[in-house]
Formats: structure tokens, C-alpha cells, sequence
């Protein structure tokens, strides 16, 4: 049996190797928005697993992977004309996309190995652990499913397999931040001060906000997939009014929320706008009515994390989908739920309802 000062110097390990993992996958998410707002997901219509690491080499290949890419209807149907540079350009989005996703693969099997063969993984943790590396795997092979989707007969790939390719995403990078907090050394007990008990009936509904943060990102990643921002790049009215004609239209009405641009994106603006009230009121609960230091900071973050995200949010409308606003705006989201994270994560511990040792 490990003494206590060994396991934790071995946990702290554990936890920087799961921060580095979490830091590498906000990197390929964001990478991933870019990838679409560029248009460039399905310049690779090819799913290598092992040989497609290697970049086209020389005017040959180049020419082989664009012919491959013309006889399918993005190119058909949208690009048709393209040049080999431009397509060049499109490609390496893609390619440095898949790329990534090797290397963060790679990056969680290697250490997992060494830690394992070491013995040195707290028990009750290798369960957690290779249920992060399945959804890891799994995450590849959803992302060649999506891809797929816009290699038929459209030139687009599903919404759907695109929301649910981001929504794993994000609950792979959300699982990893969390299992790093419970590793990472505990900086603060329980609280004994007399706001202890004020703050565990916030404590025991907090995680409602990381859930509410979570569907609001799926529900990005609707307007991602159908280009719903374009059709009302204003704020804070849609047309002529605040709220649009023409929601809900069609049978059944309620397949419009996943459909129709104007009721995706009507819905994404009112899940904003509840949001940032509870959002901000939780923030703010943390910020007035807390008497300890480290969580007045917290709300702090997360009232300047959900202030952040909105500006971006209009700005991405006002600009039309500016690349780098919107590249911002998704990053924003995964900024403000990582802070929700570390804030619930704390909150919960010094209120006693997650255990020392998990």
C-alpha cells in the first residue's frame, strides 16, 4: 500500500498528464470549428487511419488526392472550377484536423501505459480512465460517420452527425478537466464559516448550469450545421421584429427546432438570453453573498467567462460569420464551461459532497 504523501505526488502526475490531454482537445475543437467555418471538412474523402498521417508528397500526389476530391459533390456542386492551390488550402485544414486527433490519441494511450505498467494509478481510477480512451475511439470513428454524411449526395455534411461529433467532443474534454480536478491537490476543505450552509443548496444544483452550458453548445452546433447564422445576421432583432416569421412552419412543427434556420437559430438566441440569467445569477450569488475569497473569484470568472461569450456571440452575428469571431465564439463557449467546471468542481468540494478521495 502506497503512503499517502506517494499517491498524492503520483496524482499530481496523473493530473497534469489529464491537463495536458484537456488543453491539446480545446485545441482540436477549435480546430475543428475553423474546419467548418473554412468549409474544409470534406476536402479528404479518403478515412486512413494509420497511412492517412502522411501529408500528399510532391505535384503527383497532390493532383491524385484533388481528383479524388472533384469526383464528389462538394466540389461538383459548389466548387466546381477550384484550383489545385485553393483546394491545397482547404486539404491542410482537414489534414492538420485528423493529424491532431492521432496525436491526442497517442498523447492518452503512451502515459496511460506507463502509469499502469508502474502501478501507480489510485484504484478505482483505471475504470474511469479507459472509459475516456473509448470515447476517444469512438470520437474518431463519429467524425469519419459525419464526414461521410456529405459524400453522397449533398455537399454538406448532416447536422446531426455534426452536433453529435461536437457534443462528444465536449463531454470527452468536460470529463477529462473534471477527473484532472479530482486529482489535482486539494487547496480547501469543507468551508467552517456560517456562509457554509447558505451555499449547499447552491452547491447540490450547480451542475444543472454545466448541463444547461453543454446543450446550449449542442445547440451551436445546430447553427453550425445548417449556416443558420446567415439568415438573420442581426441582433437584437430576426427581420423585422424580435421575434421571426415563419417558426415552427412545417409538419411536424417540432422537427423545425432541428431543421429549419429560422427556428434554430430563434431557439439558440432565447437559450442565450436564459443563460445569462442563470448563469450570471449564480455568478453573481458567488460574487455578493459569499464570504470566502477563492469562490467570490470564481463567480467573478464566470460572470467575465459568460460576458465574453455574449459579446462574441453578437459580434459573430454583426459580422456575418467572420471567421475569427466566430472561431472565438465557439471558443468562448468551451472557455465559459471549462470556468463552470472549476467553479462547480470547488463549490461542490468545500461543501462536502465530493469525497476527498474521488
Amino acid at each position: 500500500m502506497f503512503s499517502r504523501a506517494y499517491q498524492a505526488h503520483h496524482d499530481r502526475q496523473l493530473a497534469l498528464w489529464l491537463l495536458c490531454c484537456a488543453v491539446v482537445i480545446y485545441g482540436m475543437i477549435l480546430l475543428g470549428g475553423v474546419t467548418r467555418l473554412t468549409e474544409s471538412g470534406l476536402s479528404m474523402v479518403e478515412w486512413r487511419p494509420i497511412m492517412g498521417i502522411w501529408p500528399p508528397i510532391g505535384e503527383a500526389a497532390w493532383q491524385e488526392v484533388f481528383a479524388k476530391y472533384q469526383r464528389f459533390p462538394e466540389y461538383q456542386k459548389i466548387n466546381q472550377g477550384m484550383g489545385l492551390d485553393e483546394f491545397k488550402v482547404i486539404f491542410m485544414y482537414e489534414y492538420l484536423h485528423r493529424v491532431l486527433g492521432r496525436l491526442i490519441g497517442l498523447l492518452f494511450v503512451i502515459p496511460l501505459l506507463f502509469f499502469a505498467l508502474r502501478g501507480v494509478i489510485r484504484p478505482g481510477l483505471m475504470p474511469r480512465l479507459l472509459l475516456l480512451l473509448l470515447l476517444g475511439g469512438c470520437q474518431g470513428l463519429l467524425g469519419w460517420y459525419m464526414v461521410k454524411s456529405g459524400l453522397v449526395d449533398r455537399p454538406s455534411v448532416s447536422q446531426y452527425r455534426l452536433t453529435a461529433h461536437l457534443g462528444l467532443a465536449v463531454a470527452l474534454y468536460a470529463a477529462i478537466v473534471w477527473q484532472f480536478l479530482n486529482l489535482w491537490p486539494r487547496a480547501a476543505l469543507p468551508l467552517k464559516s456560517p456562509a457554509a450552509h447558505s451555499m449547499k443548496g447552491l452547491a447540490k444544483w450547480s451542475p444543472v448550469l454545466l448541463l444547461l452550458v453543454y446543450l446550449m453548445i449542442l445547440s451551436g452546433g445546430l447553427v453550425a450545421g445548417t449556416d443558420a447564422g446567415y439568415a438573420y445576421p442581426t441582433w437584437p432583432n430576426m427581420g423585422p421584429g424580435f421575434i421571426p416569421p415563419g417558426l415552427y412552419e412545417g409538419t411536424p412543427q417540432w422537427l423545425a427546432a432541428f431543421e429549419d434556420v429560422t427556428t434554430i437559430q430563434f431557439n439558440h438566441r432565447i437559450f442565450a438570453y436564459l443563460l445569462v440569467m442563470i448563469v450570471g445569477g449564480f455568478g453573481l450569488r458567488l460574487l455578493l453573498q459569499n464570504a470566502d475569497g477563492f469562490l467570490r473569484l470564481a463567480g467573478a470568472a464566470v460572470i467575465a467567462a459568460l460576458l465574453l461569450q455574449v459579446t462574441l456571440g453578437i459580434s459573430t452575428l454583426l459580422t456575418r460569420m467572420a471567421i475569427p469571431v466566430a472561431a472565438g465564439h465557439q471558443a468562448g463557449a468551451i472557455l465559459l464551461l471549462t470556468v463552470l467546471l472549476f467553479t462547480v468542481h470547488t463549490l461542490r468540494r468545500r461543501q462536502g459532497l465530493i469525497p476527498s478521495d474521488s
